[in-house]
């Protein structure tokens, strides 16, 4: 890949300069598991000017006494504990044994300086938070979700070394109020506590709140039995939406972890309680100047309340099951900014749409997910990280800060030129995840990346990724409906192609006729995705399309990665007529045109 050496390069291009992160990706089956380092008491090894962890580009010299920094050149010196000779090329002796000079990818175990407050973190915990109004009673859902629960506790995600999770659980239902649970393994039964005050909201016990599976078993199996009958011939309608979330903020903070919420709500919260919502979908508003109100949230209560939950590690996983308008731009907020996940099931019907539902809740609890995180990314001079899109929130221009980020989740950054890069030494990238796992430790996991830096506008086109540029386009168009009139956002889309392409034609293609389209080849696609992105349900203003099917699209882009948003954007078309059910293999994909569909 290459890096634009100058701005007036880039500015002359129009390509974006971006990177999608994906800190927690799943490793292919063929690749070997991440290693972990561990340099003791004294922690990871930095550059004394610009921190960057040590990496591969750190140059060892004078006989493997200092080292001089990639990023900003500062000669360090080596620590007596890190001290290794070099070789006759100058590497260290040691060079292949230690995956933070041989690797790009790997991790530290964090110093207690890495913690909060300088103590070693608790496990996390996981709280089910259950709507048991009318609505979702008589769906199925409650009944199912308990039901689920049951095996579902026992594949808790947990160090790959672990016999058991480590994670602890809770268990709250709710509908105008709230009901807390005793769980605690010497009970019998499991005792409710009910908190109708949901003005002030508390947490009414702490001992017995959260629980280990296997401790508890017998007491959360008759609770996930008797929740359903319970609450199986309710006529509460209506529901409480904020205090759930502050609940579960509230017990996370008294247990002093981090954790997760999974929230199964159904319906608009209209009952009196803070963060209470009324209908506001207005369709006239589509193709006005107004537009943006529809996908920006209609009280601060809930961008409050997200910070809130940021600031002490609490995710929020939604899952929502509406048969009419819950404004999901609203609500979508929490998950949205503590790096969780929105999932919506439009007019749930227990027959057909149960097993998608289950599958979702399966992947979902179980994957793979670090907690209370912080990203930063490095640069080498030259250039800087200047912009992030993605599910989390920013307090300052450097620091990501994600209640949660799972192997799903990825962020897209921007980078802007400083000054002129060299074109010898290339420019690099480290991003830098410090995050608790789920075992309770901290650790800090080191991607790093270096491109190479060309003054030739040929060699910039030549390395350009559509599918990365797409991921790009897509999350920062999506961002500025937020402020902007849908049709500037769609012209600047349509504008910023343009000049790429015209850029190529003019500096780097050989003289061809007007009427000719001429199109780089790493970027022959890029009309196509283009033209899906600006068709998508976001950006094509139509009052037709569901208000809350625009906001959850537009908050599912938002932290997708690159794979993810090619196939949502130009979805893969699979002719299963004449597909062989018993082999493994998928048919090949046809293109999404009408020219290439068969009767069948």
């Amino acid at each position: 890949d290459c890096f634009p050496s100058t701005a007036d390069m880039a500015k002359q291009s129009q390509v974006p300069l971006a990177a999608v992160i994906k800190p927690f990706a799943t490793l292919p089956a063929n690749e070997a598991p991440i290693y972990i380092v561990n340099h003791g008491e004294t922690g990871p090894l930095r550059c004394n000017r610009c921190k960057a962890y040590v990496c591969p580009y750190m140059q060892f010299i004078e006989g493997g006494r200092r080292y001089q920094c990639g990023f900003c050149n500062c000669v360090n010196e080596v620590p007596p504990f890190y001290f290794q000779h070099l070789d006759h090329i100058g590497r260290r002796v040691d060079y292949y044994e230690r995956p933070e000079l041989s690797l790009g990818s790997y991790e530290f175990i964090a110093t207690l300086d890495y913690c909060k407050n300088n103590k070693p973190p608790n496990p996390p915990a996981f709280i089910f938070m259950i709507d048991v109004s009318y609505s979702n009673i008589k769906s199925g859902c409650v009944s199912l979700v308990c039901e689920e629960l049951k095996t579902l506790l026992d594949k808790l995600p947990r160090e790959d070394q672990a016999e058991t999770s480590a994670i602890r659980v809770a268990f709250v239902t709710y509908n105008k109020v709230l009901h807390f649970y005793n769980l605690k393994s010497s009970l019998a039964q499991p005792q409710m506590l009910v908190v109708s005050d949901v003005g002030e909201m508390f947490v009414p016990l702490l001992d017995g709140f959260f629980v280990n599976v296997h401790e508890s078993r017998s007491v959360i199996n008759n609770l996930l039995e008797q929740i359903p009958e319970m609450f199986g011939d309710t006529n509460e309608s209506e529901t409480v939406f904020a205090p759930v979330v502050q609940a579960g903020l509230e017990a996370m903070k008294a247990a002093e972890c981090s954790g997760k919420l999974f929230i199964f709500h159904s319906s608009l919260p209209t009952a009196e309680a803070p963060g209470k919502l009324k209908n506001r979908d207005d369709r006239k508003l589509v193709n006005t100047d107004k537009e943006k109100t529809l996908f920006q949230p209609q009280s601060n209560c809930y961008e409050t309340l997200a910070k809130d939950c940021v600031a002490n590690s609490c995710c929020v996983d939604l899952f929502l099951f509406p048969n009419q308008y819950v404004d999901v731009a609203t609500m979508g907020i929490v998950p949205s900014y503590t790096g969780g996940t929105l999932y919506k099931y439009n007019n749930f019907q227990i027959q057909t749409d149960a097993e998608h539902f289950l599958n979702d809740l399966r992947k979902d609890v179980q994957k793979p997910i670090g907690f209370d995180a912080i990203m930063r990314v490095r640069t080498s001079t030259g250039f800087r990280a200047t912009d992030f899109l993605g599910s989390m929130y920013m307090n300052n221009t450097t620091d990501v800060e994600l209640a949660a980020i799972d192997c799903d989740k990825a962020i897209t950054v921007e980078f802007k030129h400083d000054d002129k890069l060299n074109e010898e030494n290339g420019a690099l990238i480290q991003c830098a995840l410090l995050y608790t796992n789920v075992a309770g430790q901290r650790r800090l996991r080191i991607h790093n990346l270096a491109l190479n830096c060309t003054s030739q506008l040929t060699d910039l086109y030549k390395s350009c990724e559509t599918d990365a540029l797409i991921n790009f386009f897509a999350k920062s168009a999506y961002r500025a409906i937020l402020s902007q009139p849908l049709k500037t956002v769609r012209e600047i889309l349509v504008n910023q192609t343009a000049h790429m392409l015209a850029c190529y034609r003019k500096n780097c293609a050989s003289p061809s006729s007007v009427g000719q389209l001429i199109l780089p080849e790493a970027m022959k696609l890029l009309p196509v995705y283009m033209n899906c992105l600006l068709k998508s349900y976001v950006l094509l203003g139509s009052p037709d399309l569901s208000t809350d099917e625009r906001g959850f699209q537009r908050l599912l882009v938002t932290s997708m990665d690159v794979s993810s948003t090619q196939s949502f954007f130009y979805p893969q078309l699979l002719p299963i007529h004449n597909m062989d059910v018993k082999s493994e293999d998928f048919p090949s994909a046809v293109r999404c045109s009408e020219e290439r569909l068969s009767d069948g």
